[in-house]
C-alpha cells in the first residue's frame, strides 16, 4: 500500500472527491480556507491544495471467472 497525492484518472478523482464531499457533508471541518459552502467545491479545493490524498493498495490484476454457458447460436443474415 501507499499514499498517492497525484491521479492516475479522471475517475480516480472524482471518486475521492466525492468521498471527502461526503465527509464534509457528515461534519468533517474544511482543511483549507474557503468561501464556498458547497461540499463538493470545498473538496475540490482542498484536492487542488494537495491536502487529500488515498491509499493505493497493491495492484491486483482482473480475471474473469470462466463460466460454462452453452454456445450461443450464430444466425445468418
Amino acid at each position: 500500500m501507499s499514499i498517492e497525492k497525484e491521479y492516475d484518472s479522471n475517475f480516480r478523482y472524482v471518486l475521492v472527491a466525492a468521498r471527502r464531499a461526503r465527509q464534509l457533508q457528515n461534519g468533517a471541518e474544511p482543511m483549507v480556507p474557503t468561501r464556498s459552502r458547497k461540499a463538493c467545491r470545498v473538496a475540490q479545493e482542498e484536492i487542488a491544495a494537495g491536502k487529500v490524498a488515498y491509499v493505493r493498495t497493491e495492484d491486483v490484476p482482473v480475471v474473469k471467472p470462466e463460466v460454462d454457458a452453452p454456445e450461443i447460436p450464430k444466425f445468418a443474415p
